[in-house]
């Protein structure tokens, strides 16, 4: 799959995990450009923490784990060039710049915690290089990721049959985390299996990453994909299309209500209408048991410049909305299939 987020280390060494042998410092965070797809695949190497909050701003980097991974690998990355006197209260200093990045993807703040958490726990028993020690769990963390996607893919693959149509909305794939994705793992899965369907993906405003990066790598795995608007989504539904919604999510609450990127509360409501199941997958991660429901978590709002309106028009332009748990028939995440009512506490 894609090197969406990894390590690399000075001699050039790109890791997805710990590798024996390998000198692991120094090194950086190396993403994916995503704002360059899909007419260029750039890569970017970063060890600076504005360069990475700004790049986590402008959604270089994106989606939910892939964030969690470019925020502890990032974390480790800036850390190499601190003194080490004052070296824990400066990598929390660190943290907080990065949490500040993106409030919705619940993903950013949990790896950036345990990251925290486990410098605390090394700095107190006084053992180890603690910079190596911030790499070796981002390594870890990207390590689950990957376990992850593959899991919610072989959990949700039994939902796909052959010649089914499959809307997916933004992107949950392999550009959204450290493998296979999380909505888009469960097509992979199927499509390994030698199950053939077609995949609608819906463009995705305001950043199109439907048409620009979900599109682009189905395409390039070989499955077979048709980008439609997504004001399209009822006429395609109507026309009998669509047999399964999956979409993935940047934020669950412990009551099942899921937030992800704006347009797919809308699919829900055309899903419930038109009898058609509609499933989000994602990982644990990104359930937030704090939170009752929905309505505490926070949304995103982007810049009136992403919109195109036209000068002195006030714009409205929230990333991401969120699904009443009561229109999700199921999600799916690295430990099963959870069916209604859901309690993740």
């Amino acid at each position: 799959m894609l090197e969406t987020v990894r390590w690399i280390t000075a001699e050039g060494t790109v890791l997805d995990c710990f590798e024996k042998g390998v000198p692991l410092l120094p090194g950086k965070l190396r993403i994916i450009d995503q704002t360059q797809l899909p007419k260029d695949l750039v890569y970017l190497e970063l060890d600076d923490i504005e360069e990475i909050v700004a790049a986590i701003k402008r959604l270089s980097v994106r989606g939910a784990p892939a964030i969690g991974c470019a925020a502890a690998l990032g974390l480790a990355a800036c850390a190499q060039h601190l003194p080490d006197e004052g070296f824990a209260g400066a990598v929390e200093a660190l943290a907080d710049k990065l949490a500040a990045s993106r409030p919705t993807a619940v993903n950013l703040f949990w790896a950036l915690e345990r990251t925290c958490a486990h410098l605390r726990k090394c700095a107190q028993a006084r053992s180890g290089d603690l910079k190596l020690e911030l790499v070796l769990e981002g390594l870890a963390i990207l390590a689950e990721d990957i376990r992850m996607c593959r899991a919610i893919g072989a959990h949700g693959a039994p939902l796909i049959e052959a010649g089914m149509g499959i809307l997916t909305h933004c992107n949950a794939g392999a550009l959204a985390t450290g493998d296979f994705g999380t909505a888009l793992a469960p097509m992979y899965a199927a499509h390994d299996a030698g199950r053939r369907f077609t995949v609608y993906s819906d463009e995705t405003r305001p950043l199109n990453q439907g048409s620009r990066l979900t599109a682009w790598e189905l395409h390039r795995a070989g499955i077979d994909v048709v980008t439609i608007c997504d004001n399209m989504a009822a006429q395609v539904m109507k026309e009998g299309k669509i047999d399964l919604v999956i979409v993935g999510s940047d934020r669950i609450a412990a009551n099942g209500d899921a937030a992800n990127k704006i347009g797919t509360y809308g699919l829900a409501v055309l899903a419930k209408h038109h009898g058609i199941p509609f499933y989000v997958a994602a990982p644990t991660s990104t359930i937030d048991t704090a939170l009752a429901t929905g309505a505490r978590i926070p949304i995103e709002h982007r810049a009136a410049a992403e919109i195109g309106a036209a000068d002195g028009v006030r714009v409205y332009n929230p990333a991401f909305d969120v699904t009443p748990h009561e229109l999700i028939s199921g999600i799916v995440t690295e430990n099963g299939l959870h069916r209604p009512p859901f309690k993740f506490v």
